[in-house]
């Protein structure tokens, strides 16, 4: 089982930036596939970015690219997540997921984090 923990989140103003960190623990964290998601109030959970387990491969939802970075960092079992010029709609608890497949943009990955609130007012 991997455990996911999310770091970061907090209160920024439109234009600034947040870095996001989802912490890993497991046996086989450098073969799962990470991605994040983003769920704001009377939403559904939404693909943000996602990262292959080689950490080659990355995509992005199309409203976050150029914004976003999302890379990481198996030596130290962490998956960073760059945001920058934020956008009051960029408001969600976002989570972190992890799955021994491919990144999917759907939510249907085998383990979750418990999320962490981003705020970002206008």
């Amino acid at each position: 089982q991997v455990q996911l923990v999310e770091s970061g989140g907090g209160l920024v103003q439109a234009g600034g930036s947040l870095r996001l960190s989802c912490a890993a623990s497991g046996r086989t964290f450098s073969n799962y596939a990470m991605a994040w998601f983003r769920q704001a109030p009377g939403k559904e959970r939404e693909f943000v970015a996602g990262v292959s387990w080689s950490g080659i491969s990355t995509r992005y939802a199309d409203s976050v690219k150029g914004r976003f970075t999302l890379s990481r960092d198996n030596a130290k079992n962490t998956v960073p997540l760059q945001m920058n010029s934020l956008k009051p709609e960029d408001t969600a608890v976002y989570y972190c997921a992890a799955d021994r497949r491919r990144v999917v943009v759907t939510p249907d990955y085998e383990h979750w984090g418990q999320g962490t609130q981003v705020t970002v007012s206008s």
